[in-house]
């Protein structure tokens, strides 16, 4: 076996991929699954701004698994990327020096293990949307697999759309045969031999925590301050108070930072209303502006979306939410609507009992919940047709479904674009002899039967 690390460093935490394939492919393209992963504990990378040698020490239980996990042979051969994404795209913009301080510790601290190390960089929203993409049709066999001989078969199937929701940005990506009006939301690509015009687009600032801050931004704004302050998304029975500098230390709210002391405290009150929830997290969305034919949200364009879709990460895990949970089925906009109005009107006592284990992120699901409904009808607008063709998962079989795999395939050439050779597999040569097996067991059985056929005729005369 052959093996390749990604650290995923995303805006909340750091997950750290391992891969596996055949090393007897030809150019390295055996089916590539996911060997093991590890959670880094503690915030992502860009929470260490402040403080940039604790970003790469924070990832070293994790790099020390890797020894483990990877046979000590392999080591030098196997290549170890880190791709950071909104998190560190958002600190890029607020503090461009602390962004490369961060980076630069990182991959200091990566030089240090004998794995072949080969960079860490800041992934564009555009790569982390395709790259998810790549990985999803990958998985599935979309692009090509391998036939019952040990030869390449393209299947002839379509690829599915991809949505991803992580902490800072949330991505939307497919293939379509519709004219794509901004240049920048297109992309083209050939892979084995096709080509593929893929439309992507990336939303920084709407990803789950960053929905969450801008949410409290404007609750504060509409009650001008106050000291206490309603909030309609969160359980009755639950308050909490907040500096103001826990809301305003990102660029998605700095533009709405109040002229008060950062230190100030406020303190929110849960009143668990469903329909005011609605309304105040649809005002994160700007639907009047658009200067294309057609657009999703704030003046972005998107062609109408077509084919199935496969949504993970933050989707993945509120519709699990909703389905396990509540116990409530999602098949129709309509279903994840009337959850989200469920969840909104159950109180926190109720709420604690259902999930006791989840109760960090447990007063946020409502607001969440009502973000997903709105985000995936009104913004990308999918309706009674097509929502159905969304697959909320985690994973294909036992492997994760998200950028890092997309993007270990790509910068390790393991998926060329032209097609490759009819040159069979070393198992070709196993079905050759299995089939020889069978034919010369299936002959001796018949020689078998037809010699005992006789000597039992010869027998009764």
């Amino acid at each position: 076996l052959q093996y390749g690390i990604v650290l995923d460093a995303g805006s909340s935490h750091t997950a750290m991929f391992i891969y596996k394939w055949p090393a007897d492919k030809e150019n390295d393209t055996g089916v590539v699954s996911e060997h093991s992963m590890c959670d880094v504990e503690g915030p992502g990378i860009s929470s260490y701004s402040s403080n940039p040698p604790a970003a790469g020490t924070s990832l070293e239980h994790c790099l020390n698994r890797a020894l483990r996990d990877v046979p000590k042979e392999k080591h030098v051969g196997t290549p170890l990327y880190l791709g950071a994404t909104a998190g560190m795209r958002l600190l890029n913009i607020a503090d461009p020096q602390a962004s490369d301080a961060v980076l630069r510790h990182v991959a200091a601290t990566l030089r240090t293990y004998p794995f072949d190390f080969r960079g860490a960089k800041i992934l564009s929203g555009e790569e982390e949307g395709v790259f998810g993409w790549v990985t999803a049709n990958y998985l599935l066999e979309n692009f090509i697999k391998r036939g019952w001989l040990g030869e390449w078969i393209q299947p002839q199937k379509k690829t599915l759309g991809a949505m991803d929701f992580g902490g800072a940005s949330t991505q939307i990506t497919f293939e379509t045969k519709d004219t794509i009006e901004n240049p920048r939301n297109e992309v083209m690509l050939k892979l084995y031999g096709q080509a593929y015009k893929v439309y992507t687009h990336s939303f920084l600032c709407y990803g789950r925590d960053q929905v969450l801050k801008r949410l409290l931004s404007k609750l504060l704004q509409t009650e001008s301050y106050q000291e206490t302050v309603s909030h309609p998304c969160w359980p009755m029975g639950y308050n909490k108070s907040l500096l103001l500098s826990s809301i305003y230390d990102s660029p998605c709210t700095v533009k709405e930072r109040p002229s008060l002391a950062l230190n100030t405290t406020v303190t929110l009150v849960g009143t668990g209303n469903g329909n005011l929830c609605a309304l105040r997290v649809s005002k994160l969305f700007d639907f009047t502006n658009c200067s294309f034919s057609h657009c999703s949200f704030d003046g972005v364009f998107q062609p109408k979306v077509s084919g199935n879709f496969i949504a993970f990460s933050a989707f993945f895990y509120t519709v699990d939410f909703i389905q396990t949970v509540m116990g409530r089925p999602v098949h129709l906009p309509s279903d994840l609507k009337d959850a989200a109005e469920t969840i909104c009107a159950t109180n926190w006592s109720e709420l604690l009992q259902k999930a006791p284990k989840l109760e960090k992120r447990l007063p946020d699901y409502c607001a969440v919940s009502t973000f997903v409904y709105l985000l995936t009808t009104k913004g990308y607008s999918f309706n009674n047709h097509s929502f159905p063709n969304i697959a909320f998962q985690k994973k294909v079989g036992e492997t994760s479904i998200g950028w890092a795999l997309g993007y270990m395939l790509n910068l390790t050439n393991m998926i060329p674009a032209e097609k490759p050779s009819s040159h069979k597999s070393m198992l070709y040569n196993y079905w050759v002899i299995l089939i020889l097996l069978f034919v010369v067991t299936t002959l001796t059985s018949l020689v078998t039967a037809i010699c005992l056929l006789r000597h039992s005729k010869s027998s009764i005369i």
